[in-house]
C-alpha cells in the first residue's frame, strides 16, 4: 500500500520541491501551507508520516506538534527547521518531534530519512497485548516488546511511543545489562551523524521514564550510568 506523507511549510518553493522528491520516490503527499491546515488534515488524513516546519503562520510547527501529541496522535513527525541552536532542535524532541532536518536540506537525504523512518514502523494499533505464544516478544519484567508488531506494553497496557521512542526502548532491552553511551544510543537509534546532540538521547530517556517507571527520579528500568550513559535492567524486587 502506497505511504501518505503530509508535508506542511509555507514556503510553496519547498513543498513543491519535497512534493515531487518524494512522489518519485513513489508515495502519496498531501499538503498544507499553515499550521492550523496542517493540523486539520494531521488529523483527518491520517497520513503515515508528516514533514513539519518550524516557522509556519496561524500555527507554528512546535503548536501543531505538540497537539498531535496531546491528542494521542504518535504518527511520526520530521521537523523542518532554518535555526541551527542546539536548544531549537531539543525543544522540538521535548514536544513529540521524531526526527529533525536543518534548512536548506538535501532533498536526496530528505528521501533517505523519510524511507528509513517508514520502513521501521507499523501502524498496527491493538487494545490488548498480542497472544505471547504466536508472536515473538522480548520480556524484562512487566514489560514486554513486540518487535514486529512495533508495540510495547507495560502490565499489560499498550504503551504510547513515538517511532523513535519505540526504538530506543526495543534497543535498550535488546542489551538489557550492558551500560551504554549516548553516542553508541545515537548511533544505533538514528543511524546518522547527530555528534555533539546527546541531550537528544536525555531527552528521548525521560519520556519513557515517565511511561514505564512509577518514579521517575529513583528508575527502576532505565538506570543512568553517572559519566557513561544509561543501562536498563530487571528491577529489584523488595
Amino acid at each position: 500500500m502506497t505511504k501518505t506523507i503530509l508535508v506542511v511549510d509555507d514556503e510553496k518553493s519547498i513543498v513543491t520541491l519535497i512534493k515531487y522528491n518524494l512522489e518519485q520516490a513513489g508515495y502519496h503527499v498531501i499538503t498544507a501551507l499553515d499550521g492550523g491546515e496542517g493540523l486539520k488534515k494531521a488529523l483527518e488524513d491520517h497520513p503515515d508520516l508528516i514533514i513539519l516546519d518550524w516557522m509556519l503562520p496561524n500555527l507554528d510547527g512546535m503548536e501543531v506538534c505538540k497537539d498531535l501529541r496531546q491528542r494521542k496522535v504518535s504518527t511520526p513527525i520530521l521537523m523542518l527547521t532554518a535555526k541551527d541552536e542546539e536548544f531549537d532542535k531539543v525543544l522540538g524532541l521535548e514536544l513529540g518531534a521524531d526526527d529533525y532536518m536543518t534548512k536548506p536540506f538535501s532533498p536526496r537525504e530528505l528521501t533517505a530519512r523519510v524511507k528509513a523512518i517508514l520502513r521501521r514502523i507499523q501502524h498496527m494499533p491493538k487494545m490488548e497485548e498480542p497472544d505471547s505464544e504466536d508472536k515473538q516478544y522480548l520480556e524484562v519484567a512487566e514489560l514486554k516488546i513486540f518487535p514486529e508488531q512495533y508495540e510495547a506494553y507495560f502490565f499489560g497496557e499498550l504503551l504510547e511511543l513515538t517511532p523513535k521512542e519505540f526504538e530506543l526502548l526495543l534497543y535498550l532491552v535488546e542489551n538489557k545489562g550492558r551500560v551504554l553511551t549516548r553516542d553508541q544510543l545515537l548511533s544505533a537509534v538514528w543511524k546518522y551523524d547527530f555528534a555533539g546532540d546527546t541531550r537528544i538521547v536525555d531527552v528521548h530517556i525521560s519520556h519513557l521514564r515517565e511511561k514505564i517507571e512509577k518514579n521517575t527520579r529513583k528508575p527502576q528500568y532505565i538506570k543512568t550510568i553517572r559519566g557513561l550513559g544509561y543501562k536498563l535492567e530487571e528491577p529489584k524486587t523488595s
